[in-house]
């Protein structure tokens, strides 16, 4: 967590030299090699003290913006929810506990949403709910099968 250093002075020009020094060339590049690490362990390692996830985020949809992969954001984004809130994968019974679990990974995955998306991913979450994949699935990126199959790309 940061003490409020993440804002202060240019971040986004830190954020592009942190990327940089680390030898990627986009801030997409850097996140989809660690395609399971929340957002919060990314920006711990590019900055624990002066980079803050939801920056990480922002760069990210920027970047996804700009080269039209929007929809492959959000299938990441999916990702790293589930893998840092189901770590074992999709609970085989969705009982009280684990109902909760699920719970907390699609609305976190919901809250780093874009707009344009909203509507997608709401539907997505309700076909994951209503028809649970196979027990223990956790996706490892976002070219996941399934994940294709409720968020195939759209953008254009």
């Amino acid at each position: 967590m940061t003490d409020g250093r993440s804002w202060q002075g240019n971040w986004k020009a830190r954020l592009r030299e942190r990327i940089r020094d680390r030898g990627y060339d986009s801030v997409t590049a850097f996140a989809e090699a660690r395609p399971t690490a929340s957002l919060i362990a990314l920006a711990k390692e590019l900055g624990p003290d002066d980079i803050a996830g939801v920056q990480v985020y922002d760069a990210l949809v920027e970047e996804a913006v700009r080269s039209r992969q929007v929809t492959r954001l959000v299938r990441g984004q999916l990702v790293r929810e589930l893998s840092r809130h189901l770590a074992h994968g999709w609970p085989a019974a969705l009982d009280d506990e684990t109902r909760m679990e699920v719970a907390i990974a699609l609305g976190q995955w919901s809250a780093y949403t874009p707009e344009t998306h909203e509507e997608r991913v709401r539907r997505a979450g309700d076909v994951l709910l209503a028809n649970p994949p196979p027990a223990g699935w956790l996706p490892l990126g976002p070219d996941d099968e399934l994940l294709l199959t409720l968020l195939p790309d759209e953008d254009a």
